[in-house]
């Protein structure tokens, strides 16, 4: 039983981790996606 609950915890601990990694990386791809459509902008210019 011990290890049926040390597995449990180390799996959710590895979900938040990775939905935290996810998170971060959509908000890094945003802003590269802001800063090219801003860099377009003023070559436009």
């Amino acid at each position: 039983m011990r290890k049926v609950f040390l597995f449990a915890v180390l799996a959710a601990s590895m979900a938040t981790a990775a939905c935290n990694t996810v998170s971060g990386a959509g908000k890094d791809v945003a802003s590269a996606g802001a800063a090219v459509t801003d860099t377009a902008e003023d070559a436009k210019k």
